[in-house]
């Protein structure tokens, strides 16, 4: 039987707890279970209930208090997340093997890791050896969306994790629930963007012709191959969580098994309209 796992990436601050914590209630009020894995050795809280919590191996508080190894915050969670890669044994035990595992790894924030470290990039390998559906769910703050130039910045932070780890991925705007209905409503263009918009609105004549050049190879790389676009996500909207899980489920082929699931003991044409109804439930969930 498969597993499911989502990889819930982005820059610190950029709600991936929240998004944790809040697609697992909504999961359970649709009847469907999930977990949560904590793999930040730096977090300080969390209001979801964890599976499994990457600190009970190792913390970046207790790397730091380390006298021989004299680590700041950010090479102290290097160091956690390359000795969490030596010791994949832990999340073996933590997991178990339960059918129809659901599982959000809250992944740290630290840019590095989803551009040139090969920790992540590692775990991908682990879990799909463990017969894991992976999807990375890379998590942009809304509010930090509305210029063309940083919005620029985030969809090369989004496509460098697309690169590296080389699963499916969806990007998504956050704390669109924080957003006044003015900025919500500048904020479309964002979602699903014309490049070459953004390429005049990101024009400056103060700024050199090579940047220019380099701003429109970004634009045109990104909108001819349609690499990155973003859904939102406002945690009091039911409709656009569905619309979230929807693409997600779609990318890791949830409730594809259905079909091979035995049926109740009843007539046939009862089996026959019980499993049309039970994958229709699950395609629209």
């Amino acid at each position: 039987m498969p597993r499911y796992a989502q990889l819930v990436m982005g820059p610190a601050g950029s709600g991936k707890s929240t998004y944790c914590s809040t697609m697992v209630q909504h999961l359970g009020s649709m009847n469907r279970s999930a977990h949560v894995v904590n793999l930040d050795p730096a977090a300080e809280h969390f209001d979801y209930p964890v599976m499994a919590d990457i600190r009970e191996l190792i913390s970046v508080e207790d790397v730091m208090e380390d006298p021989s190894l004299r680590f700041g915050p950010n090479g102290g969670l290097v160091f956690c997340m390359e000795y969490f890669a030596n010791n994949f044994d832990w999340l073996d035990e933590s997991l178990g093997h339960v059918e129809d595992d659901y599982i959000l790894f809250d992944c740290p924030g630290q840019i590095e890791l989803y551009t040139h470290l090969p920790v992540m990039k590692q775990l991908v390998e682990q879990l799909q050896q463990r017969e894991f559906r992976v999807c990375g769910v890379f998590l942009v703050d809304s509010q930090f969306m509305v210029e063309s130039f940083k919005f620029l910045s985030g969809v090369m932070a989004a496509l460098s994790a697309m690169v590296l780890l080389e699963i499916p991925q969806i990007s998504i705007m956050t704390k669109m629930d924080l957003l006044s209905p003015k900025s919500k409503k500048e904020i479309e263009k964002y979602l699903d963007p014309d490049m070459y918009s953004m390429m005049e609105d990101s024009s400056d004549n103060n700024r050199s012709t090579k940047f220019k050049n380099l701003t429109k190879a970004i634009c045109g790389l990104i909108d001819d191959y349609s690499m990155v676009r973003f859904l939102p996500f406002d945690r009091t909207d039911e409709e656009g969580m569905n619309i979230v899980l929807q693409n997600i489920d779609f990318c890791i082929q949830y409730g594809e098994d259905l079909e091979f699931k035995e049926p109740k003991e009843v007539d046939e044409e009862s089996a026959d309209l019980n499993y049309d109804e039970a994958f229709q439930d699950k395609v629209d969930s």
